[in-house]
């Protein structure tokens, strides 16, 4: 959602970076780019302006002119007045109520109000193991009640029958007696929306509030909306007082605008955000990680939890153990790739780390097949138990009715098996040579440096001049280091990009199961060398 207003401001900052000192009219030019690029992502006006006045006063202060690096101080004061402007903290929805804790989610129709209710009442269940009860308060939308029902069954959350003929407030009393009687923690009321706000809906949701006496009253926003959200965020605030925001399709292709103004706009935190279509597809709103995003810098907290859900500690052991053996077989390889596909892919997970904004497009322009995944993981699967232990038994022969069982051409098999051992004789090396040897794997003078240096410094402490000559002695322009550590820009990148991901993946940065030399064996459930 946000890659257009991040490319625009990482355009600016570049420009910033490469200069040794900021005079005012740099500072008022790299404003006028900001603000633009912040009105062409569809922020409000008035967030615009407080959002500039306020950088604008530290950026021209003693705060920049004095710093030793002008342009990355530029860039935290953007950085810090953006999560000023989002929240300055997360703020997860409040249990702090007598059981069952009433929840009321209200937005228009169309917002993805009942789909985000079933999403949440998962997240309940699954992460804190709570009882709930989902109750659809909506009698106007043709089977929204039935709907609910469904999502609810699927999701495993126990939901209010369905009685013919009653109304929402009648509906409402119902669902809180039941709520008592059943034991429930929480109960979450799904009400009606409509597609434009009406003084009938505001007058029934009201009432609903007042009968329902809810501990929390949830706003859910399609965040595609763009300025109107903003509208119906304050008016359903001023009736209802609601007490946080829901941004769904925050995967969309939308240009941001609304995350950056509601929270300004209403005062309200946004809590969650909806991330995709999937039931499990909601995480907390993180406001500095969010900005962090924008900015180009990653977010490795919330790929480090992603990681956390989809890897168990058992897996993780018995990882650790083949690792230390040096053993790496095609079922172990299966299972790299299904983490991968579960982590949301090669797109979810470069959209999380730091510096591969350019590698990304690169990827995009090159027609990557995410695909890819899915192909191997049925190319492993049509192969037997002892096959996938031993890929030396895998001759002509078998390999043909392997490329017939899982309907590819025997080319991607061999592809595969190369990839394979390609990672199986990386393992080898870790296990013989321990640590040290991961130094001689990054390869050229980087690779000797960090080997004699006993590990990668930390180049936030290090003197500007002391890193520039560190970086000299790599045989790597200093100026790209202020661009991301050397990362090459994207039209370098476009021009080296192979079509074919096997090729791509033996010239890029390895990760785990997509084959080529890879330099990061410690991504997620690769366990760590003892």
């Amino acid at each position: 959602m946000f890659d257009s207003l991040s490319d625009r401001l990482g355009k600016i900052f570049d420009g910033l970076r490469g200069r040794g000192a900021l005079s005012v009219a740099d500072v008022d030019a790299a404003m006028r780019e900001i603000r633009r690029a912040l009105i062409e992502a569809d922020v409000s006006l008035e967030v615009v302006r407080a959002f500039m006045e306020q950088v604008r006063e530290r950026a021209i202060g003693a705060e920049v002119t004095r710093s030793v690096t002008p342009g990355q101080q530029v860039v935290k004061i953007v950085h810090d007045q953006l999560v000023d402007v989002l929240g300055d903290a997360a703020v997860p929805i409040s249990l702090n109520a007598v059981a069952p804790v009433t929840i009321l989610m209200v937005g228009l129709q169309g917002s993805g109000k009942t789909t985000t209710t079933a999403k949440i009442a998962k997240r309940f269940t699954d992460k804190q193991n709570k009882k709930v009860l989902l109750a659809s308060l909506d009698t106007r939308r043709p089977a929204a009640m039935e709907q609910l029902r469904v999502l609810g069954e699927q999701v495993g959350v126990a939901t209010l029958p369905i009685v013919a003929g009653e109304t929402p407030v009648q509906i409402a009393r119902r669902a809180a007696r039941e709520g008592k009687l059943g034991g429930f923690d929480i109960l979450l009321l799904d009400t009606a929306g409509r597609t434009h706000i009406d003084e009938e809906l505001m007058a029934e949701t009201a009432e609903i509030k007042a009968v329902a006496n809810p501990h929390e009253i949830l706003l859910v926003v399609d965040a595609l909306t763009g300025q109107d959200a903003i509208n119906v965020a304050r008016s359903f605030d001023s009736r209802l007082d609601i007490t946080g925001l829901v941004l769904t399709r925050v995967d969309g292709d939308g240009r941001g605008g609304a995350a950056l103004s509601l929270r300004a706009a209403t005062g309200k935190p946004i809590k969650l955000i909806g991330v995709g279509e999937k039931m499990d597809a909601l995480e907390d709103f993180h406001p500095s990680r969010i900005a962090d995003r924008i900015l180009g810098m990653g977010d490795i907290v919330s790929l480090v939890e992603k990681a956390a859900e989809h890897v168990s500690a058992a897996d993780a052991q018995k990882m650790a153990q083949k690792l230390k053996k040096g053993s790496f077989d095609l079922d172990d390889l299966r299972g790299q790739l299904l983490q991968m596909k579960k982590m949301g892919g090669m797109g979810g997970l470069m959209s999380m780390m730091p510096g591969v904004g350019q590698m990304k497009k690169a990827m995009a322009g090159a027609n990557i097949d995410e695909k890819v995944f899915d192909r191997q993981i049925a190319i492993i699967g049509s192969m037997t138990k002892k096959e996938r232990a031993d890929p030396d038994l895998l001759n002509a022969s078998r390999r043909k009715r392997i490329a017939g069982g899982a309907g590819v051409e025997v080319s991607e098999i061999n592809k595969l098996i190369k990839q394979h051992r390609q990672m199986a004789d990386m393992m080898k090396k870790v296990a013989k040579g321990g640590m040290g040897s991961l130094a001689g794997m990054l390869g050229g003078k980087m690779g000797s440096m960090m080997g004699g240096m006993g590990g990668m410094p930390d180049l936030s402490k290090m003197d500007p001049k002391q890193l520039e000559a560190m970086a000299r002695q790599a045989g790597i322009d200093p100026r790209q280091l202020q661009q991301g550590m050397g990362a090459p820009t994207q039209p370098q990148l476009a021009d080296k990009l192979p079509t074919d991901v096997g090729a791509l993946f033996k010239s890029a940065p390895g990760l785990p199961g997509l084959g080529g030399a890879p330099r990061f064996p410690g991504l997620p459930g690769l366990g760590k060398k003892k």
